[in-house]
Parts: C-alpha cells; sequence; structure tokens
C-alpha cells in the first residue's frame, strides 16, 4: 500500500468516527453535542483538513510523475506496459448546475441541522472561492460566497442592472475595515511666472487642499423563505440567489447616479457638483440637444481639462435620438453601414447590456434605466451625463453581494430569513467638473 493510499484510507477513518458521533447524537434525539463530542469532532475536522491538503499534494505529485514518467518513455519510444498508477484528470467544482448538491439547503442544513456532510461541502466551496478570488475571506456561516453560476444566472432578470457601474466608473476593491474613504483634494495650486528681471522673487503659492471623505455605505436585502421550501422544493438557490443578487447590483447603479448622499445613502453623480447644463424646450427636438452636447463636453474640457468618454441617458431618451428624421422624413442618427451623411449620431446598431451601439461626437452612448425620469417641476424628466469614465471612483468589497445569512426569526412559522448584503462606496467629486449634468424641460417624456 503507497503512502497516498495510507493518508485517504486515514481520511475515511476520520470520516467514518465523526458520522459516529453525529450519527449517535440524532439517535437521542439532540440538537447541540457535549463539550467532550464537541472537542472530539472539532479534532477530527482539524486532521479532516490536514489529511486533505497531503491527499492534494500527493496527488498532484503523482499526476506529474505519470506526465514525466509518459515523456520519457516517448522519448525513448520503448513500448513496456504500464503497470499501476493512474491519471488525474479536472476535478468539478462543488456547487455547479449540474451537480446533485444545492448550495441553499447545505447552507440550511449546516446551520439548522448540523448536516456534517453539509458543512464538508459548504468548507470546500469557500476553500474553491478562497483559491478563485483570493481575496474574499468569510465566515463559514456568517458570510457563505454564493457560487459563481447562480451569480451568473441573475443576469437575465428583468431588472436594470448596473449599466453606469461597469461602463463608466473606475473599480477598485474596498479596504477590508473602516467605514470612510478620505481623498486630499488640492483647492489652491502653487504658481509660476514670468521672472521680470534676474535675481527678482520667483512667483511663489502655498499649496493647500482640503480632505474629500467618502463614506462606506450599505446595500441589502432580504427573503423569507418557507422551510418546506427549503427542505423539499427545487430550483431555490437560482430564484433567490438570482433576484436578491441583480436586485442589490440595480439598487448600487441607481445609488451611484441618484444618490442624495444623506441618510445613509451614496453620493450619486448628479449630485457630486458638475457642469450645471439647462435644455429649456416646449417642443424639443435632436436639433434643439445638439448644441446642448457639445456645451456638456467642452465645459468638461474648460474647466476639469480632461475628455469625456461617455454619454449616459436613459434608454427613452436615446429612442428620442433614433426617432428624430429630418425635413424629408430621414432619421438623423442611423447605423454606421447606412454610410450617413451629416448624421447627428451612429451605431452599429447592436445594443448589449447598456452599450447601445451608438454614438454622437464621438462618444459611446452607455443606456441606463435607473436614470431618474420624474425630475423637474412637471416631474417628467430624465436627465443626459457627459462623464469621465476615470473620475466617477467606485469601491466595493471583495465578493460583494455574494453574502448569505440565514436567521431562523419565524421558527413558529416554519420560516427561514435570507439576508444578501454588501457594502460600497463612491465618489464623483474628486474632480466635480469631469462631469457634466444636462436637464430642463427639453428632456421631459417624449412622444412617439
Amino acid at each position: 500500500m503507497s503512502y497516498l493510499d495510507k493518508v485517504v484510507e486515514r481520511r475515511d477513518a476520520v470520516k467514518a468516527e465523526m458520522d459516529a458521533v453525529l450519527e449517535a447524537v440524532a439517535a437521542e434525539n439532540r440538537t447541540d453535542l457535549t463539550a467532550e463530542e464537541t472537542a472530539k469532532v472539532d479534532a477530527l475536522v482539524a486532521e479532516s483538513r490536514s489529511l486533505d491538503e497531503k491527499i492534494e499534494k500527493l496527488t498532484a505529485q503523482a499526476a506529474a510523475d505519470a506526465k514525466a514518467a509518459e515523456a520519457r518513455a516517448a522519448v525513448a519510444d520503448i513500448a513496456t506496459p504500464k503497470v499501476g498508477g493512474f491519471k488525474v484528470t479536472r476535478e468539478a467544482r462543488t456547487y455547479t448546475s449540474d451537480s446533485d448538491a444545492s448550495f441553499f439547503k447545505d447552507a440550511y442544513n449546516a446551520q439548522f441541522k448540523s448536516d456534517y456532510a453539509a458543512q464538508e461541502r459548504l468548507a470546500r466551496h469557500q476553500r474553491e472561492e478562497s483559491i478563485e478570488r483570493r481575496d474574499v475571506g468569510t465566515a463559514q456561516f456568517d458570510g457563505l460566497v454564493i457560487p459563481q453560476y447562480l451569480v451568473d444566472l441573475a443576469a437575465p432578470l428583468a431588472r436594470a442592472g448596473r449599466p453606469f457601474a461597469d461602463f463608466v466608473t473606475n473599480k477598485m476593491t474596498l479596504p477590508p475595515s473602516g467605514m470612510t474613504l478620505n481623498i486630499s483634494r488640492m483647492t489652491t495650486g502653487s504658481s509660476t511666472a514670468v521672472q521680470v528681471t534676474q535675481n527678482d522673487a520667483v512667483s511663489e503659492t502655498d499649496v493647500d487642499d482640503t480632505l474629500l471623505t467618502i463614506n462606506v455605505r450599505t446595500i441589502a436585502g432580504q427573503q423569507d423563505i418557507s422551510r418546506q421550501a427549503i427542505e423539499r422544493g427545487t430550483g431555490i438557490d437560482a430564484f433567490v440567489a438570482a433576484d436578491l443578487i441583480k436586485s442589490w447590483h440595480t439598487t448600487l447603479d441607481a445609488q451611484l447616479l441618484n444618490g442624495s448622499g444623506n441618510a445613509g445613502q451614496i453620493q450619486g453623480l448628479r449630485n457630486a457638483g458638475g457642469n450645471a447644463i439647462t435644455f429649456t424646450s416646449t417642443a424639443p427636438t435632436v436639433g434643439l440637444l445638439y448644441p446642448k452636447l457639445a456645451d456638456a463636453i467642452q465645459q468638461i474640457q474648460t474647466n476639469a481639462f480632461v475628455n469625456p468618454t461617455h454619454f449616459v441617458m436613459h434608454p427613452r431618451r436615446l429612442a428620442f435620438l433614433l426617432a428624430a428624421v429630418d425635413s424629408t422624413n430621414r432619421p438623423l442618427v442611423v447605423p454606421a453601414a447606412n454610410g450617413p451623411t451629416n448624421a447627428s449620431g451612429v451605431g452599429a446598431g447592436a445594443a448589449a447590456y447598456g452599450n447601445s451601439g451608438y454614438q454622437m461626437m464621438g462618444l459611446p452612448i452607455v443606456t441606463d434605466a435607473n436614470i431618474g425620469t420624474t425630475y423637474g417641476t412637471t416631474t417628467n424628466q430624465d436627465e443626459i451625463y457627459v462623464v469621465t469614465a476615470g473620475e466617477s471612483h467606485l469601491w466595493e468589497q471583495p465578493g460583494s453581494p455574494f453574502t448569505l445569512r440565514y436567521d431562523a426569526t419565524g421558527a413558529g412559522n416554519l420560516t427561514i430569513k435570507t439576508v444578501v448584503y454588501g457594502y460600497a462606496a463612491y465618489t464623483a467629486g474628486r474632480y466635480p467638473t469631469a462631469a457634466s449634468i444636462i436637464s430642463g424641460t427639453g428632456l421631459s417624456a417624449p412622444t412617439f
């Protein structure tokens, strides 16, 4: 028997010992372990993890040895029969769309039923996530990283998502602790000037700065699920995770655009102090809007000395542009393939998650349904944002919002509460004038 076989045999024996302890507890109809049983299980879990690491290393070494042996045989061209050995192939992740194990059921059974097999699968999943993400650290049951396939499944649901956050923000990792971030902003710069006469004092201005404080905000959601749905249901993972996670991202995106900065909200783009451009018209047209777009661009270049990168507008505003025609009913915004002449905008016409496929004045148009449509005194106006992607800063907690917590708050009703939450911070205030905000009666609800 090889050393690897002995380690595997011992690993099986450890599992059998743990199962025996837990089965004895279940036979006595107890929900808690004694101090002696707890100590024994903890010791066995620690030994199990140590053995798992040895098995992983020995398996990898065996695979390397087998590959080296194959290479030597090929070079020597010796047809020697292979005796023994094995080949290690790719090991599937614990939770996938094809696996029999249910992430939500395991999370429930591990916490409320002390199911060792469920605990073991969750622990293995957490190790897989730590290797995959490397910057995610979560406690075993206080915070579980939701499997990526469930996160991906969230995308098709009918929510606005986070186009602005993904297309036009400089994304960074939130520090592991603290509820504020501080950035120094220079408010008075140094100076230079021509020296009129040799030996004259040269220009000197003392620099001054102010602290830009950015608050870390919490976004969270919860769902009450019946115990029957957890224990007997099928597809609960996809239903709950998809809806809660997509809702979290949609709320984050809406906050980045519209948040007031007060009452726990993020201070969003429209409240960060960008260049204000007013488009006033009772009969708006693309021809009247066009100069306002140019003004928004030049104000960024004039005041922040950078070039903007995107237009961000509500889907109905892009539709307003696409529906516009000239005096002979020719569209003003057309696909580039049509070979436009004097078009106000062009594009491939192939929209894909926020990227409309169109551009104006050389800037791509990002559509985001999280932009408000009830602004202005008439409460029916949207806004157009001209932004510089590098000056829109977003910090997110690694793994957010892939954190799950079960709380048995409705035990008398067989109800399990699931909470998804995460932390984020955002600012467009480092250089506020690197963005322009176009608003006014000319952006009232369009008719088609």
